[in-house]
């Protein structure tokens, strides 16, 4: 009896952490297509920007109710600080100007082939050598996003948004391979501390550079920062969180694959973005590399 009930609790673990998984991919997915109308009223920088503190004083307030402590210790400062400034500005920033030049299955798609590019990384930083699996994955990413762009004469002039994509991509790999010692603190208030950190420079940025006009804001585009700030900068956050505890990382990180699919699809309904062979060709070959990338990072 104590083996079927132990069993049955275990079952009902991971389940839960399946529905929180998929709350974060829905929530993550849709705000490509979300942020689409925004920048119809901002630029990018400070769109993104104030969205993200937006949330972090969400959150902020959530790991002040809980009784998280705020301190950060000494000795993580500066890992907290290049955190914020790779897995934040730079994550958010990039993808957020890429959409300037690309649609959001372009922009998603290839942000999301960060995976293969943390396999190549990890081979000089780490002594991780790759295999025939990982060098497959790389030839499938790059594949597909070939596919994707139609090839030079047809990218044209969408090359700064592909190199903004792939810059972002990258980074968040390097982020991803050289965070191996974690920070000693509560998730919540670590995660607002990161997003604050990251997105106030672009605010400052923003401000600076590209000028906004704040009041030009419509009602799309108030109800998409609106949900930005509380969907996939607070709430998303606390479900993937909550699905890490739940399931094996790796399943987690699979999961995530759903992202870009989801922003593709909801692109196509609520923007009219095309969804042709030539996507979803592109798709199947990206996000099948990408899943080889995570299937050897799962057994390493």
């Amino acid at each position: 009896m104590g083996s079927e009930a132990a069993a049955s609790v275990e079952t009902a673990h991971q389940r839960s952490g399946q529905i929180l998984l998929m709350i974060t991919a829905m929530g993550w997915g849709l705000n490509w297509a979300v942020l689409k109308f925004v920048l119809q009223d901002w630029p990018p920088l400070f769109a993104r920007g104030t969205a993200g503190l937006l949330g972090a004083i969400g959150l902020a307030a959530l790991a002040w109710l809980r009784s998280e402590r705020f301190a950060v210790p000494r000795d993580a400062r500066l890992r907290l600080a290049a955190s914020a400034g790779i897995n934040v500005f730079a994550w958010m920033g990039f993808t957020a100007l890429s959409l300037n030049w690309l649609k959001v299955s372009e922009g998603a798609l290839i942000a999301y082939s960060m995976p293969i590019w943390a396999m190549l990384i990890a081979w000089p930083l780490l002594g991780e050598r790759p295999n025939r699996q990982s060098l497959l994955a790389l030839a499938l990413g790059i594949a597909g996003i070939a596919v994707l762009m139609g090839g030079p004469d047809l990218a044209g002039g969408k090359w700064p948004g592909i190199l903004f994509a792939l810059a972002a991509a990258m980074l968040f790999a390097l982020g991803t391979v050289t965070a191996r010692k974690p920070i000693s603190m509560p998730p919540t208030a670590l995660v607002a501390w990161q997003v604050a950190l990251g997105c106030l420079p672009m605010v400052i940025l923003g401000l600076l550079l590209e000028q906004p006009r704040v009041p030009a804001l419509s009602a799309p585009g108030l109800a998409g920062l609106v949900y930005m700030a509380v969907g996939p900068m607070a709430l998303c956050y606390l479900t993937w969180f909550g699905a890490l505890r739940r399931l094996p990382a790796s399943a987690a990180a699979t999961g995530m694959l759903l992202v870009p699919i989801i922003g593709t699809l909801a692109a196509a309904l609520l923007l009219g973005d095309s969804l042709g062979v030539r996507e979803l060709v592109a798709m199947a070959l990206t996000l099948s590399g990408v899943g080889l990338a995570l299937r050897r990072a799962s057994r390493s």
